[in-house]
């Protein structure tokens, strides 16, 4: 492949883009080499500035679960943009799309829109400390819930990837009421509340995918939210990358646990950056106006974005594309760990219907700590090959890989042909 012109655009934005990009996963730190410029993408194929076109697995990290351009959100998108782009005030469809979102969650009665999963978190925190009157919040490291001060510390994902522990930038003072509990480990979260009489909540990605993929274990969620609840402490579930994604709703019910608050982004604005956040009605009752925690924005609700989402949501649900989720997921497993073994590559795949990734390690990764013991080195070899050879990924071990509903046939194919070739490339690796 030539990658010519994406060169070229990286060269010419390092002069006015930080590293020539705007999010720093994007800069291909992790796995060496130049960032790929994208021109387009249709369905399940995303094609880069020098025509190179790709199974497109990252999927703007989630929200595209029906393809790029999927032909009726982009009509309801287009007849959107005919009545103007923002208005700084109500529009109709912001109580529609409020509807399809509250009634897919058991748990929530009301939602507040914001424009990003970052916002949605950070309102939902300060929601939780509200409602509870209470100061401290506890997050799982390698869970990764934005860029907010308070929860940038143990933080997955991109900091992962450029091996940051923190951020430069971030006073003690910011995360002073922040704890880290180890993710499936009860034991590490009630250690805490031991030595803590003002914590709030417990925030969880319920599937982690900022460690790379990483799923609850032996009823650890449901442990959680009982201890909670004992303890008149909250669970906020951040529902950012999981929401809509196992099911019409979110990861919680499949996993038997209702959260106070959630936290949700991408999917529900079809592509358009969007966040929302919702609970139950005395929860909710306290964010301004009807209670004095105060959260705004021009943006909130952009009507772009609500017609984005409301057509989304409208056709995932039609399509119910969930068991062909999980049928495509298992068979891109399979050919994973069959590849794996055929050329003698340690390899475990960790998988949650439309999410998954593989660690090049020998042992169940259920936390953190176990996710890095994947081989870095590895994945970037792999990573290169796979561009190579047609398949878009995160450019990230600790990045999920996401599936559409566009995926073909075709796709699979060209999927096995370069996990054949990247598993082949990766075995012939020096030590």
């Amino acid at each position: 492949m030539n990658f010519k012109k994406s060169q070229k655009l990286y060269e010419k934005g390092l002069i006015h883009l930080v590293g020539a990009v705007n999010s720093p996963v994007r800069a291909f730190s992790s796995v060496g080499g130049n960032p790929l410029f994208i021109k387009k993408a249709k369905g399940s194929k995303i094609i880069d500035v020098d025509g190179n076109e790709y199974v497109d697995l990252v999927l703007s990290y989630g929200p595209m679960v029906l393809g790029h351009r999927h032909k009726k959100v982009q009509k309801a998108v287009t007849k959107a943009l005919k009545n103007g782009y923002s208005f700084g005030a109500s529009t109709e469809n912001e109580i529609k799309l409020a509807k399809i979102v509250c009634d897919a969650f058991p748990g929530m009665d009301k939602v507040r829109f914001v424009n990003s999963g970052t916002e949605a978190v950070l309102s939902g925190i300060r929601l939780a400390r509200a409602f509870t009157g209470k100061d401290k919040i506890i997050k799982f490291s390698g869970c990764y819930h934005g860029h907010q001060d308070a929860l940038l510390v143990a933080a997955g994902s991109g900091l992962a990837t450029l091996s940051l522990p923190g951020s430069l930038g971030v006073p003690e003072g910011a995360v002073k009421n922040t704890l880290i509990a180890e993710y499936n480990n009860l034991e590490s979260v009630k250690a805490h509340f031991e030595n803590h009489d003002d914590i709030a909540a417990v925030i969880i990605e319920p599937i982690c995918g900022n460690m790379g993929v990483a799923i609850p274990q032996h009823n650890f969620l449901k442990e959680l939210k009982d201890f909670l609840t004992s303890k008149g402490a909250l669970l906020i579930a951040d529902e950012v990358m999981t929401g809509f994604r196992s099911k019409f709703g979110g990861a919680q019910e499949l996993l038997g646990v209702e959260a106070d608050i959630t936290c949700l982004g991408k999917v529900i604005g079809g592509g358009f950056p969007v966040g929302a956040y919702g609970a139950r009605n005395e929860i909710m009752e306290k964010v301004a106006p009807l209670g004095g925690m105060y959260q705004a924005g021009t943006l909130s609700g952009n009507p772009i974005a609500m017609a984005g989402g409301i057509s989304t949501l409208t056709e995932l649900k039609r399509q119910n594309p969930y068991q062909k989720f999980e049928e495509i997921g298992a068979i891109l497993e399979v050919i994973l760990l069959e590849t794996a073994k055929k050329y003698q590559v340690d390899l475990v795949v960790n998988r949650f219907g439309s999410m998954m990734n593989p660690f090049f390690t020998n042992i169940q990764v259920t936390n953190f700590k176990e996710a890095q013991t994947s081989d870095t080195k590895k994945f970037a070899v792999f990573f290169w090959e796979m561009i190579k050879n047609g398949v878009f990924l995160p450019p990230s071990q600790f990045e999920a890989w996401f599936l559409s509903s566009a995926i073909s046939e075709k796709d699979i194919k060209i999927f096995a042909n370069a996990v054949d070739k990247s598993m082949l490339a990766v075995s012939q690796m020096k030590n």
